[in-house]
């Protein structure tokens, strides 16, 4: 089941439809299908909080993934994964992309940090990148993966 928590300022988006499509859509490319996780829709302060207390770094970013920790193999639930729509206004702006791709992107990203994908050497990156642009192709959303990402400065 994929949980929402959306901060007031960001309800009138209402893009949960889509964004739980995006989820569940990344957990069936994964090859595993199910599982819980807490999808959540916030602002720079919150996030840039979060990013001080658990990397150290004391600057907003897009997103953050946290998964569950000790998890069992089986366990349902993965996870949060926590999207800046500030950031992500920013960066569909300057990718040339909707908001909407910029956010279903980054939940697509999200996930897959739960689900174990890396993007901190060569090889991990170029998986990673496989599977987001597969999955983001299956639900129509064409961006060009490695412009949005660029600047990335997550998880």
């Amino acid at each position: 089941m994929i949980h929402f928590s959306i901060d007031s300022a960001y309800r009138k988006l209402n893009i949960q439809t889509l964004l739980k499509k995006a989820a569940e859509v990344t957990l069936i490319g994964d090859g595993n299908g199910v599982g819980d996780l807490t999808l959540v829709l916030t602002g720079d302060k919150k996030i840039k909080e979060l990013n001080k207390q658990f990397r150290g770094i004391d600057l907003p970013t897009d997103v953050l993934s946290f998964p569950t920790e000790n998890r069992e193999k089986g366990a349902q639930y993965l996870g949060d994964v926590l999207v800046s729509v500030p950031r992500a206004r920013v960066q569909a702006k300057e990718a040339g992309h909707s908001l909407n791709e910029e956010i279903t992107l980054l939940t697509v990203h999200g996930v897959l940090h739960l689900l174990g994908y890396d993007h901190s050497d060569a090889a991990g990156k170029g998986e990673m990148w496989k599977a987001q642009g597969a999955i983001l192709h299956e639900l129509g959303v064409n961006v060009d993966i490695d412009l949005a990402v660029a600047s990335y400065s997550h998880h």
